[in-house]
């Protein structure tokens, strides 16, 4: 469905795609947090949050006509390094149980803050339906 671009001589990535080369109808999804459709936060707890934001991810992906299996490319923000890299397995977990196994070009990074206050990360995504 999608290229993943390895160049080569490379060493695998780990949880991502160096590159991903689609065609298709594009779907774009602005920054999403880890509150809920009515615009609440359940938890403070980083992991719930991802998972939130991932969960809110897909819904826009939904309403487009895509899946988690149509993202070409994430962009991940948060608000704590430490907090991110101390919980990369329940992070892993996370992104596993709402996204599968797919691993599309990513990049992530710490922010000074995010718009909301309670926000401990942010992700945009961009995916790609194939014609």
């Amino acid at each position: 469905m999608h290229e993943v671009l390895q160049p080569e001589g490379w060493a695998k990535p780990i949880g991502y795609a160096n590159g991903v080369a689609a065609t298709g109808r594009t779907i774009f999804v602005g920054g999403q947090i880890g509150w809920n459709s009515n615009c609440e936060f359940e938890t403070d707890d980083f992991v719930g949050q991802v998972r939130q934001t991932l969960e809110n991810v897909v819904a826009v992906l939904k309403a487009g006509g895509a899946e988690p299996r149509h993202i070409t490319t994430m962009t991940w923000y948060f608000t704590d390094k430490k907090e991110y890299t101390e919980n990369l397995r329940g992070l892993g977990q996370a992104y596993r149980d709402v996204i599968g196994r797919h691993f599309p070009a990513m990049a992530a990074m710490q922010v000074v803050a995010l718009v909301e206050d309670r926000a401990k990360i942010e992700i945009q995504a961009t995916a790609v339906i194939p014609e």
